[in-house]
C-alpha cells in the first residue's frame, strides 16, 4: 500500500522541515541559498502571525509547502490571501502535491471568509501556469502590477 499524501497547517515546530523547502523555494528563483535566514525570516512570520503556511508529507516526508499572506479589499471590503510562495519538490512534482497544496489554501481561504486567493508567478514558470489553470485560476486581463522597488 502507498503512502497518502496528507497535507496540514504547519507551526512554528515545523521549521526543520519548512526551511530546507523554502530555501529550495528561493533558489529555484535564483536566489542564493541561505538557510539561518531561511529561518530567520519564517520565524519571525509564526511568532508574528504575519502568514499562513501548509506542508504536504507523504509518510514522514516533507514534499512542499505553500505560504498565504493576508491582505483585505477595501472595494469588496473582505479579507483576500495571496499565495505567495508554493513550492514542490523537483522530485515530486506532477504527483498532484501542487494542487493538493492550492486545494488546502483554498479551503482555508474559504473557512476563514476570504474574497480571494491572488498570486503572482514568473513568466518563464509554465508549468506552475497550467496547474494553476487546471484547478481554476484565471490570469488577470483587468489591472497592470506595478512595483516600487524601496
Amino acid at each position: 500500500m502507498q503512502d497518502a499524501l496528507t497535507v496540514r497547517q504547519a507551526t512554528i515546530h515545523d521549521l526543520p522541515v519548512l526551511v530546507p523547502l523554502f530555501d529550495g523555494y528561493r533558489r529555484f528563483y535564483q536566489r542564493p541559498s541561505d538557510p539561518a535566514g531561511a529561518h530567520t525570516f519564517l520565524l519571525e512570520r509564526f511568532r508574528h502571525a504575519q502568514s499562513v503556511v501548509f506542508l504536504a508529507f507523504k509518510a514522514e516526508q516533507a514534499l512542499g509547502f505553500t505560504q498565504l499572506y493576508p491582505s483585505f479589499s477595501s472595494a469588496g471590503m473582505a479579507r483576500t490571501y495571496i499565495l505567495n510562495d508554493l513550492f514542490v519538490q523537483e522530485d515530486a512534482r506532477g504527483s498532484g502535491v501542487g494542487t493538493a497544496l492550492m486545494r488546502a489554501a483554498a479551503d482555508f481561504a474559504t473557512a476563514t471568509g476570504a474574497l480571494r486567493l491572488t498570486l503572482s508567478t514568473d513568466i518563464a514558470n509554465t508549468r506552475a501556469q497550467g496547474v494553476y489553470e487546471s484547478f481554476g485560476w484565471k490570469r488577470d486581463q483587468q489591472f497592470h502590477v506595478y512595483h516600487l522597488m524601496l
